[in-house]
């Protein structure tokens, strides 16, 4: 394998035997190059976590050939972990160990940490540096957790999920920091479920489903689709959809994915706003927020995994 910071060969990993076997990752080929944000999105089940964990090296692969940093993880692990900073689901802290207490830990094993009090105030957590970890909330939990993963100057760090249960201002904290570490040279690699999350940091998006690569690209270049838009807006939820279709020039599609936001594709033009303000006043609905916006990655997500849950 040419150098990159990390990339996977082939990589299949499966649980349980004969009848009952599950293969959670299924041929997964990936590259992640040096500074810079890669994220793997996909729905519940769709081995992210395995392969980060694969990656992390706290799982061995059924097949396949896997390199972090240039080492492999299922043997050099203790070559490697120096190198790497990981931010697990679920916060990966002792719950009786205070904030601060446990960031001087991870930076007394660490040859050239970050300064703790500086990373305590970047994250927003200097009020609570002397609370244990089980009385933080979920958000400031998460944040620890992030910090823990950085504090040691890592090379390539893992995030599972780093904002899950954060609110808008602690996300847009990780976003800073996220942006920050690929400007001094660190590697990413990030699974998500928020597609906003996805389309501002990620150089390199992958979407996974049972186990498989099933896209890849820039945020921009998967958006792209030859000419298709789409005309969305806000109205009552549960309008009659084959109504508003008939009410449209021939070849235009409405949907409605999230109740009371609609969704119209087809190419852009005037008439076609016309069609719909027209046919939303008849029903004694005023249309608000009408956008033309390109194909989101939401929409990308959801045509290539399916849009019911499994």
């Amino acid at each position: 394998m040419s150098d990159g910071a990390l990339q996977v060969s082939g990589l299949v990993r499966r649980f349980g035997s004969g009848s009952h076997a599950r293969t959670a990752v299924d041929g997964l080929d990936l590259r992640l190059e040096p500074a810079t944000v890669l994220t793997l999105l996909g729905p519940n089940g769709a081995g992210k976590t395995t392969t980060v964990e694969i990656c992390e090296g706290f799982q061995r692969a059924d097949a396949g050939e896997v390199r972090v940093l240039g080492l492999d993880p299922s043997t050099q692990g203790d070559r490697l972990r120096a190198r790497i900073g990981v931010m697990p689901q679920g916060g990966g802290a002792y719950p009786g160990v205070r904030a601060k207490e446990m960031l001087r830990v991870i930076a007394a094993c660490s040859a050239n940490p970050l300064p703790t009090d500086w990373l305590l105030d970047v994250l927003g957590l200097t009020g609570c540096a002397r609370t244990p970890f089980k009385r933080l909330s979920g958000g400031q939990q998460q944040r620890l957790a992030l910090a823990c993963a950085v504090i040691g100057r890592p090379e390539l760090v893992f995030l599972d999920e780093p904002t899950a249960g954060m609110d808008p201002q602690s996300r847009r904290l990780v976003w800073e920091l996220v942006a920050g570490l690929r400007r001094d040279g660190v590697s990413v690699l990030l699974t998500t479920h928020l597609m906003d999350e996805a389309e501002a940091l990620a150089d390199q998006v992958v979407i996974m489903d049972a186990g498989k690569v099933v896209a890849k690209g820039t945020p921009a270049s998967l958006t792209a689709r030859s000419g298709e838009a789409a005309l969305r807006f806000r109205a009552r939820p549960g309008m009659d959809l084959t109504a508003l279709a008939e009410a449209l020039p021939s070849g235009y599609h409405a949907e409605e994915p999230i109740a009371g936001s609609y969704l119209v594709r087809g190419t852009m033009n005037p008439q076609l706003l016309s069609a719909v303000t027209s046919w939303c006043a008849e029903q004694g609905v005023l249309a608000d927020e009408v956008r033309v916006a390109r194909r989101s990655l939401e929409d990308v997500f959801l045509d290539l995994t399916g849009r019911e849950l499994r």
